[in-house]
């Protein structure tokens, strides 16, 4: 490569809504250094999604959406194929970089056949297990199989994901898998906590006394809201009347669930005060997330695949201990009975159980909490990401020029 001729970047997301995806692609298209040329194409969020505009916007990102990428497999996928060939024709990327499972298909594809020197993939997370059949599952695996072998370097975001990829599915051999973690601008969520707790606590009038417990995320099965409701259920069974339970997020299974509470005879608000009697209250998506953090005690997770969860590092970093299922890349997120209690997936016994402890024991929610910010702060900030893929780009170009 002639000397001083920047790196040309072209960066494919599945579609651009809220989650670690969106704003990882978007702070590596912002902040990557002089040396690097990048372009940044997405698909258009899901209707059941929040949009992500405003994380775009602040960064002044202007991407290249393909409306035909969309999150379901289907013929538009064919015109979508033909516009990512297309850019590539034009752009004549040295490098294509690929984030989650819908791009990183259509990407790679258009990135082999156009002879693009360096291709790679981020696995965001992975559809391996709990989300299919065996049927699907196979095809999707044989599938990824096929497309690791004309990829350069694989990326896991957690060492158990790199674990689930090169050893358990055998996708590709453990030595083409590269470890890089999400990184995040965390900034918001341990300032100026005081005043969003007010106004949280304000919004949703909660008394000094009460306790907020919150889950963050799409409600779609794969997230296991069932759990939550179980111990929310278990846990009114004990007496208690001064917990707040928030369901943050939007999805597919919003009936399901309403049906479930429903039927376990539970109570519940759409985006207005939880009381004794609605203790649940379903917020939809909330922009400014870092007041939610703020204004509560404890942070759930029930999922029964994850990747690298991003409420669980926004949750530490607004000093929040968290309870969550022992699943994917949690335990390189957390510190296992520092900064989390962790329980299987099925075990609603221990989900309630840790809990309850974490209701009654407001010096371990502290001590967790501290434990989980520092954490956070070490692991996942955005600069770090940023510093350890400009690494790697170098390093794989170097090895093609």
């Amino acid at each position: 490569m002639e000397q001083n001729k920047k790196i040309k970047v072209l960066r494919i997301i599945n579609r651009f809504n809220i989650g670690g995806p969106t704003y990882n692609a978007a702070y590596l298209t912002k902040y990557l250094d002089d040396r690097f040329e990048t372009m940044l194409v997405g698909g258009a969020k899901d209707e059941s999604e929040a949009s992500s505009e405003f994380i775009l916007d602040s960064l002044d990102l202007k991407p290249t959406l393909i409306q035909n990428m969309r999150r379901s497999i289907g013929l538009s996928d064919i015109s979508a194929y033909r516009q990512i060939s297309q850019i590539i024709k034009e752009f004549k990327p040295d490098i294509v970089h690929t984030h989650a499972s819908k791009s990183g298909f259509l990407g790679r594809l258009a990135a082999y056949r156009n002879n693009v020197p360096v291709i790679l993939h981020t696995f965001h997370g992975h559809v391996f297990h709990s989300y299919f059949g065996d049927f699907k599952t196979n095809f999707y695996k044989s599938l990824e199989r096929w497309l690791a072998k004309r990829s350069t370097r694989i990326i896991a975001i957690s060492k158990q994901q790199k674990i689930e990829i090169g050893t358990e599915h055998l996708i590709c051999p453990p030595d083409k898998i590269e470890v890089i973690p999400l990184g995040f601008d965390l900034e918001r969520f341990y300032t100026g906590t005081v005043e969003k707790r007010k106004d949280f606590r304000e919004r949703y009038d909660l008394k000094p006394d009460d306790i907020a417990i919150v889950i963050v995320g799409r409600l779609v099965p794969i997230k296991n809201h069932e759990l939550f409701i179980e111990a929310i259920r278990a846990l009114s069974d004990r007496g208690y009347d001064n917990l707040r339970f928030f369901i943050v997020g939007d999805g597919e299974s919003r009936e399901n669930l309403e049906q479930k509470l429903n039927e376990l005879n539970i109570g519940f608000t759409k985006n207005s005060a939880p009381s004794t009697k609605n203790p649940v209250c379903f917020t939809s998506w909330v922009k400014d997330v870092d007041r939610v953090y703020a204004g509560c005690e404890i942070v759930c997770l029930t999922s029964l695949n994850e990747g690298t969860p991003v409420s669980l590092i926004e949750a530490q970093s607004a000093s929040k201990p968290v309870l969550s299922t022992k699943v994917g890349g949690i335990n390189d997120i957390v510190l296992e009975n520092e900064s989390a209690l962790l329980c299987g997936t099925k075990d609603t016994l221990a989900f309630v159980q840790h809990l309850d402890r974490l209701i009654n024991d407001q010096d371990l929610r502290l001590k967790m909490g501290d434990a989980g910010k520092e954490n956070a702060l070490k692991k996942f900030h955005y600069q770090r990401l940023v510093s350890d893929i400009a690494q790697l780009y170098s390093e794989l170009m170097k090895k093609v020029s």
